[in-house]
């Protein structure tokens, strides 16, 4: 007995032992990675590598052990730091052009504008941009255009065929499940909940589709035509007819400007840059760039400061985090800007589907507030819809991209009945007492009273007439015409400025320098709000949550919006929306 009580006790001390030695060491990584000044020197002669592999949030993550905790690619680099690094590469003596390699593009299509647009910035210094791929898809095309010369492997892929959308509907598996979902709506186009009523698109959402979809397709074809100079109508005509089914296809239509190994391209590199083909190719990454040895010559007036704030995800009551609008954070940072004396314009940055109604209605808040006392101007990203429209419509001026979807002024409940669920698969009943008729409002056990009906679309109906009175006071228009173009309604950023939803087309970096416009600066310190979560807290839940999707992600891969639509169910029961419809994927 004596032995084994020691066997314990050598174990216990030896587990504690081993614990604290890990613990120590875990900290000392994220100590040292946490405040590790990464430095990468640029060479002279140097290429900027530049590839999207990864989705491309609206900032670079703050994650310095994320390939230690095998959590996320560290390589992931955000839209900010991208558009930074691509202007400090115009200006820096180092870098002599840029290499686009081969990249599937899973961002937006409006985030993909804006690179592009930067790489035709980067142009007009007389550098170089050299693109190549073996496998082209629609999106990495677009974006690849406006390269000097664009290489395609001789055996490789190239996707060209015209755009698609598709919407999953879910109405006959909850029927087989016994689960009807009550909708409370208001907007004839408010497709959001036709996935959970409908088994194909309505007349109406179809109509829309079919609109914003031709002016995103019309606004692709314009920029590739416009980069090859290729006829717009002769494009349409090789996408109808699938006349680019191989890389020589795409060459004999003038869409690449040679087909050629990876090998092939790196020697041209090299050629471009005085390098010897024995040697090895001077690039940098982008992601490395980032903290380069180059310096910037920009002057800035600390006096002055210009704040971003990032409104990026969905929109909810709480905390939220980088990848989702929490209303208390987002409120908070407008209203510290709003409170900085040093602060003398806000930029919005809004992407977003929308959410709650009661949050985007709190944000908003914040935003008239800051519009009474300084600038604020919105900059809008992929989307910027719905919830994402609300949060914005109250801003001095509205910047968009021509291919960002927005609009989408309406709300909607989701009420799910389950009695068939519970009575008829489960066996399950229920019977209980209240104290006033209507103690169980909104019960799933059972279906909704037709009173219970009229008072949750009375409801509905006032939260309509809310968004679209904000949306006529921030506008400058009448309510009727702001309830003619709404009803749900989705709009492209260009077909949003024809009927003044938006005032401008144009990036972030644009939207900047009308707010710096607008508060009489011309010299200014941008600050980027709310603070990003530090490495410390995602421990945790919300590290055991980001391995989970990551998990799922990885197993599901593109299948995963199915599971995220199934799980978006859940969330859109719990209070009125104002969102777009939940999956729009453009192909």
């Amino acid at each position: 007995m004596k032995q084994f009580f020691k066997f314990v006790f050598a174990t216990m001390v030896g587990i504690i032992l081993t614990s604290i030695i890990f613990i120590v060491i875990i900290v000392g990584l994220i100590v040292a990675a946490a405040s590790g000044d990464k430095h990468t020197e640029v060479t002279e002669n140097s290429v900027l590598h530049i590839d999207f592999n990864n989705a491309i949030p609206e900032r670079t993550p703050k994650n310095p052990i994320a390939d230690l905790l095998g959590l996320e690619n560290d390589k992931i680099i955000g839209l900010n730091d991208i558009l930074a690094n691509i202007k400090r590469a115009k200006h820096d003596d180092n870098i002599r052009g840029i290499f686009l390699d081969e990249s599937y593009m899973l961002s937006g299509q409006a985030t993909t504008e804006e690179i592009r647009n930067a790489l035709i910035d980067f142009k007009k210094s007389g550098k170089f941009v050299i693109a190549y791929s073996e496998v082209y898809t629609q999106g990495f095309y677009y974006l690849a255009s406006v390269a000097d010369k664009v290489y395609i492997n001789p055996k490789g892929i190239f996707e060209f065929r015209g755009f698609s959308s598709q919407i999953t509907f879910l109405k006959g598996t909850l029927d087989k499940l016994g689960i009807e979902a009550q909708v409370i709506k208001v907007g004839t186009y408010k497709s959001a909940v036709e996935p959970f009523i409908l088994t194909k698109m309505s007349d109406a959402n179809r109509m829309q589709v079919n609109s914003y979809l031709g002016s995103l397709y019309d606004h692709f074809l314009t920029g590739i035509s416009e980069a090859r100079k290729v006829n717009k109508d002769s494009l349409f005509s090789m996408a109808n007819n699938l006349k680019i089914q191989f890389p020589e296809d795409a060459l004999k239509y003038k869409l690449v400007d040679g087909l050629k190994y990876r090998d092939q391209v790196l020697d041209e590199l090299k050629e471009r840059t005085d390098v010897s083909k024995k040697s090895s190719l001077n690039d940098v990454e982008i992601s490395d760039y980032t903290g380069s040895n180059s310096k910037s010559d920009d002057k800035k007036d600390t006096k002055n400061h210009i704040a971003i704030i990032y409104a990026s995800g969905e929109i909810q009551g709480g905390d939220g985090d980088d990848n989702t609008i929490g209303s208390d954070r987002i409120s908070e940072s407008i209203r510290k800007a709003r409170l900085n004396d040093k602060v003398k314009a806000v930029v919005l940055r809004v992407n977003s589907p929308g959410g709650s109604s009661l949050a985007s209605d709190v944000i908003w808040r914040e935003v008239a507030l800051t519009k009474q006392v300084k600038p604020i101007i919105v900059s809008m990203g992929d989307l910027a819809a719905s919830g994402g429209y609300y949060i914005s419509c109250a801003a001095d001026s509205i910047f968009a991209e021509p291919n960002t979807i927005t609009g989408s002024i309406g709300i909607f409940a989701i009420i799910p009945n389950l009695q068939k669920l519970f009575n008829d698969k489960l066996g399950m009943t229920f019977d209980g007492v209240k104290t006033g008729k209507y103690a169980d409002l909104g019960d799933i056990s059972r279906p909704l009273s037709a009173e219970e009906k009229a008072i949750l679309q009375n409801s509905v109906n006032r939260g309509y007439d809310e968004f679209t009175k904000a949306v006529a006071d921030g506008r400058h228009k009448t309510q009727a015409y702001i309830n003619s173009i709404g009803q749900g309604r989705v709009w492209t950023g260009t077909q949003a400025v024809k009927i003044g939803l938006v005032d401008r087309l144009g990036n972030i970096n644009d939207a900047i320098k009308s707010a710096a416009k607008k508060a009489g600066i011309k010299s200014y310190v941008v600050d980027a709000y709310p603070d990003q979560k530090s490495i410390f807290s995602k421990f945790g839940s919300n590290m055991t949550a980001e391995m989970r999707t990551k998990a799922v992600k990885s197993e599901l891969g593109e299948n995963y919006r199915y599971y995220e639509q199934v799980k978006g169910l859940t969330q859109m029961m719990r209070t009125p929306q104002t969102r777009m419809p939940y999956d729009i994927v453009i192909r």
